[in-house]
């Protein structure tokens, strides 16, 4: 009989794993081989408890079947969750209890690749509140904090901005609000006319209704009708 080559076969699995108590544990690991995956490929999972001496196989998977080991423990919990021809030899476990904790290792051989270093997993089973946040939702929850922090302040920024705003209290008069100060003589009381007008004049001059006034030489009234294509102020001046 012929003689092959001996290759290796490089097993890849977390170092560390957390599972909360009483849910469904998935036991990664992957492999590498420059063989192509055979027929005769095998994949075996070993446990050792905290505080044991000797590993015991629980799990083995080969030519499509899986074969549980007889430890109580594991009976009826274990199952194949790999693919070999993608080269994964993953196994899930379910109802997740503190009594499985410890160390597991994944195993593989696919002939002539048969030198393996097995991948160990060191398991903690442990209460929801217990366990480690993620990469995953510490990333997420840092965006998150980074958008309401800017929102904000952008927030905060508008606000400054409107009160900085300079309040524009004179709306302007109408046409025929408009009023237009004149001197009074001593002695005589202002228009009534004027007084409690709605319309306050702005500072800059505002262009007034148009003032027509006529010159009574004969001393008598007059009732000249003017165009009165805007609003206007008559005037009665006499000649004394």
């Amino acid at each position: 009989a012929g003689t092959f080559p001996v290759t290796a076969v490089e097993v890849y699995t977390p170092s560390e794993l957390f599972i909360e108590n009483g849910t469904v544990g998935i036991l990664k690991c992957t492999f590498t081989s420059k063989e192509v995956v055979s027929s005769d490929a095998a994949v075996s999972w070993t446990f050792l408890p905290v505080g044991g001496e000797r590993a015991a196989t629980f799990f083995y998977f080969s030519k499509g079947k899986s074969y549980p080991g007889d430890m109580p423990q594991f009976k009826g919990r274990v199952m194949w969750a790999g693919d070999l021809n993608k080269k994964d030899a993953s196994i899930k476990v379910t109802k997740m209890q503190f009594t499985d904790n410890g160390t597991y290792a994944c195993d593989v051989k696919n002939p002539p690749d048969i030198v393996v270093t097995p991948g160990s997993i060191q398991l903690h089973v442990v209460l929801k509140d217990a366990l480690p946040q993620s990469n995953a939702g510490v990333i997420a929850g840092a965006v998150i904090g980074a958008i309401l922090g800017l929102t904000l302040i952008i927030f905060v920024f508008y606000l400054i901005l409107r009160t900085r705003e300079p309040k524009h209290e004179y709306e302007g008069c109408t046409s025929t609000e408009s009023v237009i100060s004149q001197p009074t003589r001593p002695g005589k009381k202002a228009d009534s006319s004027t007084k409690g007008s709605r319309c306050s004049s702005p500072t800059a001059p505002v262009q007034g209704p148009v003032i027509y006034a006529q010159l009574d030489h004969s001393g008598n009234r007059t009732s000249n009708v003017l165009p009165k294509n805007e609003p206007v102020v008559y005037a009665d001046i006499r000649k004394n």
